[in-house]
């Protein structure tokens, strides 16, 4: 490891214990509004309070006199091997948080050896991610736009750039009320108001990066309204129903996940038609809020779907100790967005990577904690959520 001087970003970033030290330095160095952007939830913020509270209630039952000198992290999702079970869920204008962008994410996934997955929404096209990371699993995420002709050329360059799952987000019929982003006046691409000369003094470096960086922009979508909830709601379509799930399957050969399950009975529906995986989500609570809170919701769907479909759990991950519990919970992986790009906003491409050595790490020590020699050990029997 180089020597970097104590006071360097390297450094710190380096020297980070936990999230909770990433978190801190995105805040210092980010402007308010693009911390905010990431930090923040719909209206009151409580789906995304409960997400996190969930995991805070999770009380472990670990097993005593266990050989747990290995405790080996892969896991086999969707007929294939990764290296722990996590995936960096789609985020949209992940320029915005750091100039490096997805394909520094892309590169912190492949080195990790786990999914990546580009989203609609992103500021970077599915060939450049590809080209950043070629022997990476790139995923690619869908919101269903109202010009279907769009979609199938979406569709069809993603599948160009070799990336073969496809993430249907589908709990974004119309945008959430982010009110951090509506009090801050968050435009896209950013502007710098009379309030934003104060923000260059405290965040030069974000400002440099972005004056003298390529115009941010979504590499996919196109539209006029400058904030994201107009530009969200003049775009997707709200009509999609789960009938749109077989053009949708006809327009690509891959896997087929869908993101954004919170209810039971639409979990037994979607695995029902065939899709290859079902994301539990509350779209880290920046939808509606007051939403299900998906660990908890997690073995219900888990019942009731079966062996017909594998179901993953997005929201409120901030560990490697969560994502231990979720797996135990029934989860095959654990979507992660905020917390990759706390990291990204911190330092970069570094700074992810530094998000996924801590959770590899949690993860295994949790194991080896629980008398746990491996993700396979991680059964209901280990967990239990106090105060149910």
């Amino acid at each position: 490891m180089p020597a970097w001087p104590r006071w360097s970003r390297a450094s710190r970033i380096a020297a980070a214990a936990d999230l909770g030290d990433l978190r801190r330095l995105a805040r210092k160095r980010a402007p308010r509004m693009v911390f905010d952007y990431v930090d923040g939830a719909a209206e009151d913020e409580r789906s995304m309070a409960r997400a996190v509270e969930a995991f805070e209630r999770v009380e472990f039952a670990p097993r005593v006199l266990r050989n747990v000198a290995q405790a080996p992290t892969s896991v086999e999702i969707l007929g294939r091997r990764i290296s722990m079970p996590v995936v960096l869920g789609p985020t949209g204008f992940t320029r915005m948080m750091h100039r490096e962008g997805e394909p520094a994410v892309a590169r912190a996934a492949e080195k990790a050896g786990i999914p990546y997955t580009l989203s609609t929404m992103g500021t970077t096209t599915a060939g450049a991610v590809a080209a950043a990371a070629p022997g990476g699993w790139n995923w690619f995420q869908l919101y269903v736009v109202r010009d279907r002709a769009r979609n199938l050329d979406t569709l069809s360059l993603a599948s160009e750039a070799g990336m073969d799952v496809l993430v249907v987000t589908v709990d974004v019929p119309v945008a959430g009320a982010r009110l951090r982003d509506v009090r801050h006046g968050l435009t896209i691409p950013p502007s710098l108001r009379w309030r934003g000369v104060l923000e260059t003094s405290r965040h030069p470096a974000w400002w440099f990066d972005y004056l003298t960086s390529e115009p941010l922009r979504f590499a996919t979508v196109e539209g006029a309204p400058p904030d994201l909830a107009g530009l969200t709601n003049m775009l997707f379509d709200p009509s999609v129903t789960i009938e749109d799930l077989e053009w949708i399957r006809s327009a690509w050969r891959g896997r087929l996940l869908v993101k954004g399950v919170q209810r039971v009975d639409d979990a037994k529906e979607l695995a029902a038609v065939g899709v290859d995986g079902l994301v539990v989500s509350n779209h880290g609570g920046r939808q509606l809020d007051r939403s299900p809170t998906p660990l908890e919701l997690l073995p219900e769907v888990v019942e009731a779907v079966g062996d017909r479909a594998e179901v993953y759990l997005d929201g409120g991950v901030r560990s490697g100790a969560d994502v231990a519990a979720a797996v135990a919970l029934g989860a095959r992986a654990c979507f992660v967005g905020r917390a990759y790009l706390y990291g990204l906003m911190a330092g970069g491409e570094p700074g992810v990577t530094r998000v996924l050595d801590l959770l590899r790490a949690e993860l295994v020590r949790t194991m080896q904690l629980l008398g746990v020699n491996g993700v396979e050990g991680l059964t209901p029997d280990a967990v239990r959520l106090r105060g149910r």
